[in-house]
């Protein structure tokens, strides 16, 4: 979950709904680990409005680069899924992560030629397959 902007009173909101609740609200995006990839905020899907405050799912391909940092066998099987459902392209994994890769050096726990490995891994097991919904 981000916030942009943080609205007053955020804070305390979500303390009391995790009290209430009995939940677990992680306030983290994929820009706490991986630098902002460049036009993120268009590629951001609206979800819904509540009031004044609109939701929109975090750029797909900025999560797929965060879950392919991570490299976790779940996160693997995320990214794929995302994949699957068109929610990110290739070429669009491949752009950003060139994008960034000079600003890793601001991340000391990313190991940068670890992470080009599982994108370029990522990509050439996917290239060439039709995706889903496409025959």
């Amino acid at each position: 979950m981000r916030l942009d902007p943080e609205p007053p009173g955020i804070f305390q909101a979500i303390a009391k709904i995790k009290q209430e609740l009995y939940i677990n609200i992680e306030l983290a995006s994929p820009q706490d680990f991986l630098p902002p990839l460049p036009g993120w905020r268009d590629r951001n899907v609206f979800i819904g409005k509540q009031g004044k405050i609109s939701f929109y799912h975090y750029d797909f391909t900025a999560q797929a680069l965060s879950k392919l940092s991570r490299g976790f066998d779940r996160d693997r099987d995320d990214v794929q899924a995302m994949y699957e459902q068109r929610l990110f392209s290739l070429r669009e994994l491949r752009d950003c992560f060139e994008a960034i890769a000079p600003e890793l050096l601001r991340f000391p726990s990313l190991d940068p030629d670890m992470l080009r490995s599982r994108v370029e891994n990522f990509i050439e097991r996917n290239e060439g397959k039709p995706e889903e919904g496409q025959s």
